[in-house]
């Protein structure tokens, strides 16, 4: 089975047309930023992207309109990346219902604790600091497969992979569900990184440098997650 490529879009008037650039070039699936003014979990370039967002009037009716109109362009998952303070707001059953009613399937909340709001199903994220206890709460409650931070810090492209991501690839393989697919995130922005991540996961998630290449364009756009699946299809 090959590796899953899921590319992060922060949501704005240009972003159905680069999601199907990206599914285009082989992403398997997006996730699509809902801009938030404190987003802690983020590193510079994603913080730009959600100030451009809520610059451009992106609050969370107009999210969910943007993921109903790249749900009418593609047909991978839709993953909602949304903070809990925006949740909170806006009302966590009436979110997931309204994300759900727009195309959108499970819903990444990263400054959520595995063990807050139980009856809130999500994907679950896990780092090279989390305990083996932690670690698999996290699996058992996970909706659909499990988020592995490479790094400890915010996202953002790093010079190399982080060596911290083996480590705790095989303590998630043990201590989770045999089948319950592992994505690696945070920090992969070359073909090269790419490979390697996928040597150890399941999935391979890019951010930060999808953001930055998205700038010139869906063209781009596409051409550099062409590379990542590429990449990732070379690992056996």
């Amino acid at each position: 089975m090959r590796g899953k490529l899921v590319i992060f879009l922060m949501s704005g008037s240009r972003t159905p047309e680069l999601a199907e650039a990206a599914v285009q070039g082989g992403a398997d699936l997006i996730e699509l930023g809902f801009p938030f003014s404190d987003p802690l979990a983020d590193g510079p370039v994603i913080r730009h992207a959600a100030e451009n967002a809520l610059a451009e009037g992106m609050r969370t009716k107009a999210c969910l309109q943007c993921l109903a109109e790249i749900r009418a362009r593609v047909q991978v998952p839709l993953v909602p990346f949304v903070y809990s303070a925006l949740l909170e707001a806006y009302g966590h059953e009436r979110f997931v219902a309204d994300a759900h009613a727009a195309g959108g399937g499970a819903i990444l909340v990263p400054d959520l604790p595995v063990d807050s709001l139980p009856e809130l199903r999500r994907i679950q994220l896990v780092a090279p600091t989390s305990t083996d206890e932690r670690i698999k709460l996290a699996a058992d409650s996970t909706d659909g497969w499990l988020y592995l931070v490479t790094l400890t810090g915010t996202t953002g492209a790093r010079k190399e992979l982080s060596s911290a991501l083996a480590g705790l690839a095989e303590r998630a393989r043990r201590l989770a569900p045999p089948e319950l697919p592992l994505y690696a995130g945070f920090g992969i922005s070359t073909p090269e990184q790419a490979r390697a991540a996928a040597e150890v996961a399941d999935g391979v998630i890019v951010g930060s440098r999808a953001i930055e290449v998205a700038e010139n364009g869906a063209e781009a756009l596409r051409r550099y997650v062409s590379s990542l699946r590429i990449a990732i299809d070379e690992v056996k």
